[in-house]
């Protein structure tokens, strides 16, 4: 299980921070959340039952699904940027 993934994401002034969290192999998901000073400004639980379906090593299953957490962080930092995630 990968604990989690931190950014800092400078946006109209405001320094968000970005957090991916696995919520493990029986849920097969992971959460990314948008904060604003520790309010919760976003969130999305995304499920990774295909990476888990693959039946991968352990070390080849956190390296994907890591990869997975990271390309998602991006994602949501190009739409926040784009503004199609509203920041209040």
């Amino acid at each position: 299980m990968i604990t989690g993934i931190n950014r800092v994401f400078e946006h109209e002034g405001k320094k968000l921070h970005i957090q991916a969290e696995d919520l493990g192999d029986a849920t097969a998901a992971f959460e990314i959340r948008v904060y604003d000073e520790g309010t919760v400004l976003w969130l999305k639980r995304i499920s990774y039952d295909d990476l888990k379906a693959q039946e991968l090593a352990r070390r080849e299953h956190e390296t994907a699904l890591r990869q997975q957490m990271e390309k998602m962080i991006l994602t949501v930092e190009a739409a926040i940027a784009k503004g199609k995630i509203a920041m209040a």
